[in-house]
């Protein structure tokens, strides 16, 4: 077996692993890389690989960086399945068709505006809607637990990892030289005790885990206390009259918001200030929330499900928004609100309008929920620059940032070694998905627990056998 990077390699976006057994070849994700939009035009445009070559495809979930290039690879000529959760399948269809749409919609702005902001990369989208329904017919839908034959001799059986809707950790069966192997991939891993969805579980064993390190060195606060954490900034900032904007991906991030929301105001722990939900995306997204709730942990049953309440709605003060009409009719709201608006990551969607709205005013708060990657608008507010670019125009950052990382969905250092832990008769550790600070923070932890493992942090377009690291020790 050979593992193939061409993406999540020292960075956290364009998951993109190749898989190549008994000559054979399996491509885990298929993401699109997130950064300065010279470099992520060109990384998105070409593929490092030949799509044709690719005989199965298997999909961790349904976030952009992992699932966002498939209509690319699809136009470059690949034809064959893609697996994945039933609930995977169910929300990729709508993230790539809002992908496509946001592509669409931006290269006709920067048509209408060229003159003004001279964009760096040219302004056709990657790819369009219809390439993006078409890569959706080949999605396979699969249950947790459920092991079936990906290709001949080679079976896949998905476990929940607990971080959107129908993410799933990927483990791998396969003879290789006459020897059962067994190898996972976690994709991205929850947190225990995440709202909404159960904990992430680990296979109980393997011998071979590439594993993500997003937040391989650091570590997040309970998430009881980010729920108050939140009411604290909604109240003062209503205090103000300012609007609180809240970035945030609409796959399981808004859900999430609305989510402690509804609790804070069940419990008047925070002033009533209208909500509006601004993404499309999110409000569909949030319907296949509501048609899953075989995916929701104990306690969401709890809160809501038993007492017959829907957990996405706040009757009175909650509105999920579609129309470009009422997104525009936001600009001009008085008084205190929250709108949580898409891209989490601020490089594309409504978010960069509100964000034009409202930064320049010091009563407003840009509340940060989530990871920003280096070279996006979101990790510029996050290192509260002085001046930010908007659509080509430069403006004052005046806006106060809050930042409240520990509602990441992505397990920390604690979660990320406890599950490795949990899998027993690893000999080899791939550590991906993470800026290189952190990928070595989970290095030197993993040591400690055990020195015999085999651990590589590959670069991008690295080309590892396990078996040939294994027999150089």
């Amino acid at each position: 077996m050979k593992i193939h990077f061409h993406g999540a390699a020292h960075g956290v976006t364009g998951s993109k692993h190749l898989i190549e057994i008994n000559g054979k070849n399996i491509l885990l994700d298929c993401g699109f890389f997130q950064g300065k939009r010279k470099l992520s035009y060109e990384m998105n445009k070409y593929f490092s690989f030949d799509p044709k070559s690719i005989d199965a495809m298997i999909l961790s979930h349904a976030h952009i960086d992992h699932s966002g290039n498939i209509p690319g690879l699809v136009k470059n000529g690949y034809t064959k399945k893609i697996y994945c959760t039933d609930a995977t399948k169910d929300l990729t269809l709508l993230m790539l068709l809002d992908s496509a749409h946001i592509q669409e919609s931006d290269a006709e702005f920067f048509l209408k505006h060229q003159k003004s902001l001279q964009p760096e990369i040219p302004i056709e989208p990657l790819y369009t809607m219809e390439d993006a329904e078409k890569s959706s017919t080949l999605l396979v839908g699969k249950k947790y637990h459920e092991r079936f034959e990906v290709l001949p001799g080679i079976f896949c059986t998905f476990y929940d990892a607990g971080h959107v809707l129908g993410s799933a950790v990927i483990l791998l069966d396969f003879l290789e030289n006459g020897k059962e192997k067994r190898l996972i991939f976690t994709g991205d891993l929850g947190r225990e005790g995440k709202v909404i969805l159960r904990d992430p579980e680990a296979p109980d064993s393997a011998n071979y885990i590439i594993t993500e390190s997003t937040y391989g060195d650091r570590f997040h606060e309970p998430f009881p206390e980010m729920r108050g954490e939140m009411g604290k900034v909604v109240s003062e900032t209503a205090q103000k009259g300012g609007k609180i904007i809240i970035p945030s991906f609409s796959l399981e991030r808004t859900q999430e918001i609305v989510y402690d929301l509804h609790m804070l105001y069940k419990e008047n722990r925070t002033p009533k200030i209208p909500i509006y939900v601004d993404s499309p995306l999110a409000t569909n997204l949030t319907k296949i929330f509501q048609s899953h709730p075989e995916c929701y942990d104990e306690q969401t049953r709890k809160d809501f499900l038993n007492v017959a309440e829907d957990p996405f709605q706040c009757l009175g003060y909650l509105k999920y928004t579609r129309s470009v009409d009422e997104s525009k009719a936001l600009n001009f709201h008085q008084g205190p609100c929250i709108i949580i608006s898409a891209s989490g990551m601020c490089e594309a969607g409504r978010i960069r309008h509100h964000l034009r709205n409202s930064v320049e005013d010091p009563k407003n708060t840009i509340l940060i929920v989530g990871y920003q990657a280096e070279h996006t608008l979101g990790r510029r507010i996050v290192e509260r620059r002085p001046f930010i670019k908007v659509f080509g125009e430069m403006l004052r950052l005046r806006a106060d940032v809050k930042i409240l990382n520990g509602y990441s969905g992505h397990g920390d250092a604690n979660d990320l070694v406890s599950f490795i832990q949990k899998v027993n008769g690893l000999s080899c550790i791939f550590i991906v998905h993470g800026e290189i600070s952190q990928s070595e923070g989970l290095l030197k932890r993993l040591r400690k627990v055990n020195p015999k493992w085999i651990i590589e942090i590959p670069k991008m377009g690295d080309v590892l056998d396990p078996e040939t690291l294994l027999s150089s020790v």
